[in-house]
Parts: C-alpha cells; sequence; structure tokens
C-alpha cells in the first residue's frame, strides 16, 4: 500500500494525537514520484517480540496503516545501511529502523551527504553536520540532542536563508511515566522508614511490636515542602502527584503562567529562590533552554545559592537535564550534609575501545567515591524506559513526519514555523499539559457528557446559593458535594483541567 494512498487509509487517530481523517483531506504537497527516506536512529518499542528483541511490530503496524513502507535495519551496518540507501525505491515515505546508530562517526556515514529527508530519535544525538531537508521529530519532551544545522540546532532557531526543516517534539507522552519515576526515587527515601530493616528484624523474630516501634521514628510526605522548577506538563504532573501525597507545592514558572499555577491551588512562586526556600524536595523541569554565547540559558540554575536556602535534611530530584544542576555546589551540599539524598537522571554514553564516557551524567561520576550512599544516578531511563509511552510518542513522531512531508503542516513546532508549513499547533494526550481546541471541541461534540455536565452544575449553584441559609437542606447538601466532584472527574477525564493555551 503506498503512501499516496492515504485518502482510502483507515481513520486512525491517536489519542491526543493529530486528527489524521481531517490532515488527509488535505490537498497533498509532496512530489508523488519521489521517495522520501526516513530514519529512525532510536527504539520504538522496548518489550521484548518473539525474537528477544525490543518488539517493534506495534510501529511497523501503524505505518502500514499510514501507507507508508517500514525497513528493519536493526542487523545492518552502517556500510550495509549505505548501500541500501543507494537502491531504487518505490515511491513513497519509508522509514529505516536503525536504534543502534549512536555515536556521531555512525551517524554521519550515513546522514553527513543528506542520505536522509527526515529523521526522528529519542535520546540520540543528532550533531550539528547531519542533513535532513524535511526535518525531525524528537519522541520526548525536550530537543537537546537535536543539534542539526537543517533546522537551526536544538531549539529550531532558523537563520534567515537557512534550511526550512521543521524540528518537532512529541510533548506529553512520557510526562507522567517522568513523574512516576521521580517519585519513586523519592519514597526510597521519604518517609525514611527502613522497612528493609524491619523486615529483617521480623524474619529473624527480634521484633516486638509494643516494645521496639520507638525505635523508628518517621516522618511523612504530607505536609511537607516541595519545589517544582518549571510548570511544562512534566512539571505540571509531578506538582499534580505531589498534592496527592499531601504535599505542599510551590511552583516556580513564568509569570504568565502564574495565573493558571494558582488555579490548581499551588503557590506561585516568582524565582528559582523563592520555590527552593525552605523545600524539602526540590525537583527542576525546566529543560536546558535557548543556547547563548555562554551555553545554555539554565545551565547550572540549581546552584550553590538556591541549594543553601533548602530545609536541612532536604532532598534533590533532577529528572530534566543533567546540565541544569551544578555538581560543584552539589558535591558541597552533600559533603556538610545539608543536603540529604540526591537522584540524578542523564545522559551517558560509552565509546571506543576503552568504552569512555561521554554526556551530562559524567561530571556526577566523579561524586560516587564520597556519596555513593546518598547519590543515586540513572542513564536518562526513567522518560524512555516506559515500553506504551515509547510507543505512542513513535507512532505521534511518525504522523507528524508524514504531516510535514506530506501536507506542510507541522505540529508541535520549535521555533517559528517555516516558509511554506501551516502551524496545527501543540498536540498533547488528555490531561496532561494544557487545555486546547481539540478537548474543547470533543467536549462539544459529547452531548450525553455535555448534558450531565451542565445538570450538575445546576445543582452545585443550587447547593451554593442555599449553602448560608438558616437552615440547610442536608440531602442539597449531599447532592451538591456529590455534583462537585462528578464535576471535577469529568474535567479531568476530558482533559479540561490544566493552564488554557492559545485556542
Amino acid at each position: 500500500m503506498s503512501v499516496n494512498s492515504h485518502k482510502s487509509a483507515p481513520a486512525l487517530r491517536l489519542p491526543g494525537g493529530l486528527d489524521w481523517p481531517a490532515l488527509v483531506q488535505r490537498d497533498r504537497k509532496d512530489d508523488s514520484e519521489r521517495a522520501y527516506r526516513v530514519l529512525v536512529a532510536d527504539l520504538v518499542g522496548l518489550t521484548s517480540g518473539v525474537d528477544g528483541a525490543p518488539d517493534a511490530s506495534e510501529f511497523a503496524t501503524h505505518l502500514a496503516l499510514r501507507g507508508a513502507a517500514f525497513h528493519d535495519c536493526r542487523r545492518a551496518s552502517s556500510a550495509e545501511l549505505s548501500a541500501l540507501l543507494e537502491q531504487s525505491l518505490p515511491a513513497g515515505l519509508h522509514f529505516f529502523y536503525q536504534p543502534n546508530l549512536s555515536r556521531e562517526d555512525e551517524l554521519l556515514a550515513v546522514t553527513a551527504q543528506g542520505q536522509f529527508d527526515a529523521v526522528m530519535v529519542a535520546a540520540t544525538v543528532i550533531p550539528a553536520q547531519a542533513r535532513f531537508c524535511e526535518g525531525a521529530v524528537r519522541i520526548g519532551a525536550g530537543t537537546g540532542n537535536m543539534g542539526s544545522d537543517s533546522w537551526g540546532g536544538a531549539e529550531g532557531a532558523r537563520a534567515e536563508g537557512a534550511s526550512t526543516a521543521p524540528l518537532m517534539n512529541t510533548p506529553s507522552f512520557n510526562s507522567r511515566a517522568t513523574a512516576q519515576m521521580l517519585f519513586k526515587a523519592l519514597l526510597r527515601i521519604r518517609p525514611n522508614l527502613d522497612v528493609d530493616e524491619l523486615y529483617e528484624r521480623v524474619q529473624a523474630r527480634t521484633f516486638d511490636t509494643g516494645k521496639n516501634l520507638g525505635d523508628f521514628p518517621t516522618e511523612k510526605l504530607e505536609g511537607q515542602r516541595i519545589g517544582v522548577l518549571g510548570f511544562g506538563n512534566i512539571g505540571r504532573e509531578v506538582a499534580k502527584l505531589a498534592r496527592a501525597f499531601g504535599m505542599r507545592v510551590a511552583v516556580y514558572a513564568r509569570p504568565s503562567q502564574q495565573r493558571w499555577v494558582e488555579s490548581e491551588g499551588f503557590e506561585y512562586c516568582a524565582s528559582v529562590i523563592d520555590a527552593a526556600y525552605a523545600a524539602d524536595v526540590l525537583t527542576p523541569h525546566l529543560g536546558l533552554g535557548p543556547m547563548t554565547a555562554e551555553g545554555f540559558a539554565n545551565a547550572g540554575i540549581v546552584n550553590a545559592q538556591v541549594l543553601s536556602v533548602l530545609a536541612p535534611d532536604a532532598v534533590l530530584i533532577n529528572y530534566d537535564r543533567g546540565e541544569l544542576v551544578d555538581v560543584a555546589a552539589l558535591n558541597d551540599a552533600l559533603s556538610s550534609k545539608h543536603l540529604a539524598f540526591a537522584a540524578i537522571d542523564a545522559d551517558v554514553f560509552l565509546s571506543g575501545e576503552d568504552q569512555s564516557c561521554s554526556g551530562p551524567l559524567v561530571p556526577y561520576l566523579a561524586l560516587l567515591d564520597r556519596h555513593a550512599d546518598r547519590l543515586q544516578l540513572l542513564p536518562h531511563a526513567a522518560a524512555d524506559t516506559d515500553h506504551r509511552s515509547r510507543c505512542a510518542g513513535a507512532r505521534q513522531a511518525a504522523d507528524q513526519l508524514i504531516a510535514a512531508i506530506c501536507y506542510r503542516c507541522v505540529a508541535n513546532l520549535k521555533g517559528e514555523t517555516p516558509a511554506g508549513y501551516e502551524n496545527l499547533g501543540a498536540h498533547t494526550l488528555p490531561g496532561v499539559g494544557s487545555v486546547g481546541a481539540d478537548a474543547i471541541a470533543a467536549l462539544a461534540g459529547n452531548s450525553v457528557v455535555l448534558a450531565d455536565l451542565r445538570e450538575q452544575v445546576e445543582v452545585l449553584t443550587r447547593w451554593l446559593g442555599a449553602v448560608d441559609a438558616p437552615a440547610g437542606d442536608s440531602e442539597l447538601v449531599r447532592h451538591g458535594i456529590e455534583a462537585a466532584n462528578r464535576i471535577t472527574t469529568q474535567l479531568a477525564t476530558l482533559g479540561l483541567l490544566g493552564p488554557a493555551r492559545d485556542l
């Protein structure tokens, strides 16, 4: 089935994804005689298939439904891949799957001359010299690893007269996975009940509940303060989980987000210092920010001053980008015992015969000798190891590339809209991130839910109108509280709670 037969393709739409049935009704703008080559340089599925390798069948099936071809090149060397690219291919879109490409020399061997038209990756770093005339999608939120000059580097900052290749991402697909993994790290040490020792003593029959419980005082998370730096998709998910644990949530965000932070019941902080002040837990979710002459704007934003204002015995969890923390300041805070524990999740790569390390996790490795018992280092696994999130993000990435190539439509774009493209705006999963026109349209198109919401609002209004009456109607009170619960639940299910983006 050729990609040129999209008009008859199944009306498949991903949750929170592009409106594919509407998209394929547009006029095609690609070359019907051309074979477009797309490099997939990261895993698109993480559970094992029948061959014991990570299963890519879900992604391959999705491409078939879209009319695109899937070429499994997992076992191909760079030379074999180059030879394959030189072969004549039928017109349409061809996705070449080679997730083992990782080192710069491997990538440039098959991309420096523009052998591929587009690329989709997750963690793989795309060097500046790699050429992709039709653009790229990063599976995930940040684009710090997308360094190609084809779209102007990690922020899609295309210079005047440069290539119009768009840079896109797939925000929200791994936001909840990241937030949950962050709490996995936090719950390892807070509340600080030593369950391992308790278990061992129970096994050894040496624990008496009546006599020994007093030896294990602990503190619950409820009431503790967590400073969340950033109110993007992941930051907001962390804030919501923290509230579920009864924590006091302080959020540092842009001034334009203050109304949305406060509307969800969180404390708004105008500076990083304000959010960190007296916080028992600090977690950044700001991304690297734009590149400046001195480097990324947010590099080292968690510095000595920020760490010094945390509550004694605080916890730092950085599951965003390794560069956000000043490693020397972290060492000092751990050495002074002002900081009780730190968990860092950042990229690390091995190369050469000596398997030398590179990547933003490397500076932290030097701290292990001194702080191994209070420092947990992960290889940027929190956001990228959930199979369903990776599959959904990969499908969305493929859709965005097909839309860009075939219809000159871009979604989740980084930077300004390139000439000749139409910007479809942000597309995220329901309930993750900001509320957009797609969520409003879904509500407007569901007459049953809309009628129920209106009925519940009327009940809530009657209760609120009578709540200060001398003799309250207990049945009305019960119905009013039930209505409030139902309204909140319905709005959350529909993805209508959160910041509102431009509608």
